[in-house]
C-alpha cells in the first residue's frame, strides 16, 4: 500500500529529474493505461535491498543482494548482518552506525568494505533508513550498489552532461510525442532560438522554417528506428532569414537497455562556411562552363540574327530567366553609321525560361524592347558600363528618377532583379545584352555583372564579324543582281523563264549567272555559268564572262568556239575556274547547238516523253586551257522544254549528286505542261528551299510554234 501511495504521490507532483519538464499529462495516461515499463537504469545499478531487524538481523535478502555480496537468502536470513558481511575491524563502527539510525531516524548514507562470502572485500555505496510497521516494530533498510559500478555511472552521467553542454554540435531531445525536452547551447546559437522557446513544443510548431517536413521525417526515424545521418538542409532560420544556412542534421531514436522507446534526438552541425565555400566552387565551375559554352556555341554561323540568339540562348536559364540581345538600330548598317535623333534600339534576340503561365518580360526579336528597361539600356551603352539593379522593387540609392521608372516598370513585368552590359566590339558600341531573372529568387551580383561583361564581350566580336560579313554579302549580292540580264520580253519561237537565288544568309554570294541574248537570224543564245568561289571577287568575275560572253554571241560565233574564247579569257582573270553551258537556238532548223565547259548535263523534255538528261560530251570548265570543246546539236521542236542550271540546284552535303539528279527529272515531270516561269518557281520550291549552301541560276527555255 505505501509503496502504492508514493508511486501515485511521485506521478501527481511528478517532475522528471532528468529533463527538468513537467511530465504530469504523461504519468496520468500511464495510470489510465496500466503500469509503465522498468527504468534501465536500477538494472544497471543492480541495487541490492537488506531489511534488519532492532537487533541487527536479516529479516530481507534480495536477489541482488545475493549477487553483490555473495550470500543466498537461506544464509543471511535471521544472521547478524554485522558478523555476516563486516571485517572484525570495522564491526564496532557499524554497530555505532545501525545505532544511530534506529534511534535518531535519520539517514546514513556513504561508502563502507564489506566481506563477501568468498572473503574479498568489496567497498559498497549504501543508503540507510529506519522503517516502522504497523505494530510500532522498527527495521533498518539497507540499499546497496557497487561503489565501482555507482561511480562509472556517475562518471558516465558527469560527461555525458558535460560533452552536451559543452558540444559544438546542436543537440535536442525530444519526447515520444516529439515534443522537444532538452537542447543544449550550441543548437541555441545555431538556430538562435533559446531553449525557452522550444521546450514544451512540438517539432512541428517549431521548425515551420524548414522547406519540407520535417515532423513526418522524425515521426519515421521514430516508428522504424531507422537512423537519418548527415542530411543536409539549407534553409533561412527566423533568427536570420535574410541569408542562407546550411546544416549536416541527424536523426536517431533513444533507446533504453530494455528496448523501450524514450524519444528521439537529433543533432545538427552548422556547415555553411563549407556550404557556401562549395556554392562559390560550383559557381566559379558554373562561369568557365558557360565562358567555354559560349566560345562553343556563339559565332558559328555569320548570320547576325542567328550570333544573336546563339548568345541568349547560352545565358539562359543559366545565368538569366530572360535575355535579350538588343543592337542600336544603326549597328546592322555597318561601322562608323550613326543615324539622326535619340538611339533606337532593336532586339535580335529574345530568349525567356518560360514557367507555367509566365509571359515574358522582353519584346520579340525585331521589336522594341521589353517594358521600362529602354533608359536602362541607353545609360548603358552611353556609359559603356553594366547597369545592375539587383532589387526591382527598391529604388537605387542616389539612382536618376528616369532609372527608378524603368526599374518600377520591370517590377510591375514580374522582374525582380535586372543586368545590361554593352556590347562592344573594336571601340565601337553596337548595344547591350539584356538580362532580368524572374524565377530564380537570387539577385544579380557583381560577380554576374563580370561574367556577364566578359560573354558579352567575347559575342560582340562575333556580332561584330557578322555585321561586317553581312555587309559584305549585301554588297556582293547587290553587284550580282546587277551583273544579272533581264530576259527579253519576247524572243523569235521561244519562251524563256529564268530565275537567281542566292546561297542562305550564314553563306556567301557566289558567280553564278545566266542570259538570254537575241542574235541575228531569229536565233538566240542561252548561257549559265557558275564562277567557282565566292563573294565580290565571284561577282565581280562573273559580270566580265557574262559580258564577254554577250560580246563573243554578237559576232555569231558557233557554241564551241565562243567557249574558246571565254576559256581564254578567262586564264588571265585571278578568279579564273568557271564551269559554263552555252546553247544557241536556231527556230527555223527546229536544233539547238550545246557545248558544255565542265557543267552538269541539260534536262530535256519532250511531249509524251519522260525528261532526261543530255548525253553530251562535258569538256573542260573555263581557265583549265588547251582543252578543245565539242558541240553537239539537238533537236528542239515546239512543246519541246530545255532546262540549264548550276550545281547548287542538285548538290548536297546529305545525298549523293546522281539521286538528285533523279530527283530533278522527277520534280520536272509532274511540271509537265506548265510555262517555264511557272516551272522555275515549282522546281526551285521542290529541290532547293531558301537557306541553301549554294547559289543557284536556272533557266528553262520552251519552243514555240
Amino acid at each position: 500500500m505505501g509503496t502504492t501511495d508514493s508511486a501515485r504521490t511521485g506521478t501527481d507532483t511528478g517532475t522528471d529529474t532528468g529533463t527538468g519538464t513537467s511530465t504530469a499529462a504523461a504519468g496520468t495516461g500511464r495510470a489510465a493505461a496500466g503500469a509503465a515499463p522498468p527504468s534501465g537504469l536500477l538494472d544497471l545499478l543492480s541495487v541490492a535491498a537488506v531489511v534488519l531487524d532492532a537487533e541487527g538481523r536479516v529479516v530481507f535478502w534480495s536477489p541482488q543482494a545475493e549477487e553483490l555480496f555473495g550470500y543466498t537468502a537461506q544464509e543471511a536470513l535471521g544472521q547478524y548482518a554485522a558478523r555476516l558481511t563486516v571485517h572484525e575491524e570495522h564491526q564496532h563502527e557499524v554497530v555505532r552506525l545501525f545505532a544511530e539510525v534506529l534511534e535518531s531516524g535519520a539517514d546514513w548514507a556513504g561508502a563502507f568494505p564489506v566481506r563477501r562470502k568468498d572473503g574479498s572485500t568489496r567497498l559498497v555505496e549504501f543508503r540507510n533508513m529506519r522503517l516502522l510497521d504497523d505494530l510500532g516494530d522498527t527495521y533498518v533498510l539497507g540499499l546497496a550498489a557497487d561503489q565501482a559500478t555507482v561511480e562509472r555511472v556517475e562518471r558516465d552521467a558527469a560527461l555525458a552532461m558535460r560533452l552536451v553542454s559543452q558540444s559544438p554540435v546542436g543537440l535536442a531531445i525530444l519526447d515520444p510525442e516529439l515534443r522537444y525536452v532538452a537542447m543544449n547551447p550550441a543548437l541555441e546559437r545555431i538556430t538562435g532560438q533559446s531553449a525557452a522557446d522550444r521546450i514544451g513544443r512540438s517539432a512541428g510548431e517549431v521548425l515551420t522554417f524548414l522547406d519540407t517536413d520535417p515532423e513526418a521525417r522524425l515521426r519515421r526515424v521514430l516508428e522504424t528506428g531507422e537512423s537519418v545521418v548527415d542530411r543536409d538542409i539549407v534553409c533561412r532560420p527566423p533568427a536570420d532569414p535574410d541569408h542562407e544556412h546550411a546544416w549536416s542534421v541527424s536523426y536517431y531514436r533513444l533507446d533504453d537497455s530494455s528496448g523501450r522507446v524514450l524519444g528521439m534526438a537529433y543533432s545538427v552541425i552548422d556547415v555553411t562556411e563549407r556550404y557556401l565555400a562549395a556554392t562559390e566552387a560550383a559557381r566559379a565551375r558554373q562561369r568557365l562552363d558557360l565562358i567555354a559554352a559560349a566560345s562553343a556555341r556563339v559565332g558559328t554561323t555569320l548570320d547576325l540574327e542567328t550570333t544573336a540568339r546563339e548568345l541568349a540562348d547560352v545565358v539562359v536559364p543559366v545565368l538569366a530567366d530572360e535575355a535579350a540581345v538588343v543592337v542600336l538600330d544603326s549597328a546592322p548598317h555597318g561601322r562608323g553609321v550613326r543615324l539622326a535623333g535619340p538611339p533606337v534600339f532593336r532586339a535580335l534576340a529574345v530568349r525567356v525560361a518560360r514557367r507555367a503561365g509566365a509571359a515574358p518580360a522582353a519584346g520579340p526579336p525585331g521589336g522594341p524592347d521589353g517594358p521600362g528597361d529602354d533608359r536602362l539600356i541607353a545609360h548603358c551603352v552611353g556609359t559603356r558600363r553594366p547597369v545592375l539593379v539587383p532589387h526591382t522593387a527598391r529604388r537605387e540609392p542616389g539612382a536618376a528618377a528616369g532609372h527608378a521608372e524603368s526599374a518600377a516598370l520591370l517590377s510591375a513585368a514580374g522582374v525582380h532583379s535586372y543586368l545590361a552590359v554593352p556590347l562592344v566590339a573594336r571601340g565601337e558600341v553596337l548595344g547591350a545584352l539584356d538580362l532580368r531573372r524572374t524565377s530564380n529568387p537570387a539577385p544579380f551580383g557583381d560577380d554576374d555583372a563580370f561574367l556577364a561583361a566578359e560573354l558579352a564581350a567575347r559575342a560582340a566580336v562575333c556580332i561584330d564579324n557578322a555585321r561586317g560579313y553581312q555587309t559584305q554579302r549585301h554588297a556582293a549580292l547587290t553587284l550580282q543582281r546587277s551583273l544579272l540580264p533581264e530576259p527579253p520580253a519576247r524572243l523569235p519561237g521561244l519562251g524563256v523563264g529564268c530565275r537567281y537565288q542566292p546561297a542562305g544568309a550564314t553563306s556567301e554570294v557566289g558567280g553564278d549567272w545566266f542570259d538570254a541574248i537575241p542574235l541575228r537570224g531569229d536565233k538566240t543564245a542561252l548561257v549559265v555559268g557558275d564562277v567557282m568561289g565566292s563573294g565580290i571577287n565571284a561577282a565581280a568575275t562573273m559580270g566580265q564572262l557574262r559580258t564577254a560572253a554577250r560580246a563573243f554571241a554578237e559576232l555569231d560565233l558557233a557554241p564551241d568556239e565562243a567557249l574558246r574564247h571565254l576559256d581564254h579569257l578567262t586564264q588571265g582573270i585571278e578568279q579564273s575556274i568557271t564551269t559554263c553551258i552555252y546553247c544557241v537556238y536556231d527556230p527555223h532548223r527546229g536544233e539547238c547547238r550545246i557545248c558544255l565547259a565542265g557543267h552538269l548535263p541539260p534536262v530535256l523534255m519532250r511531249a509524251g516523253h519522260a525528261a532526261h538528261l543530255l548525253d553530251l560530251p562535258t569538256g573542260a570548265p573555263l581557265g583549265v586551257g588547251g582543252v578543245p570543246f565539242e558541240a553537239a546539236t539537238v533537236a528542239f521542236r515546239p512543246g519541246d522544254q530545255l532546262v540549264l542550271y548550276t550545281d547548287g540546284l542538285v548538290e548536297t552535303r546529305s545525298e549523293p549528286i546522281d539521286a538528285r539528279l533523279h530527283t530533278l527529272l522527277d520534280a520536272l515531270t509532274t511540271t509537265r505542261g506548265h510555262d517555264p516561269e511557272h516551272t522555275c518557281d515549282r522546281i526551285l520550291e521542290m529541290l532547293r528551299p531558301p537557306g541553301g549552301e549554294d547559289d543557284v541560276a536556272l533557266l528553262i527555255a520552251r519552243a514555240l510554234p
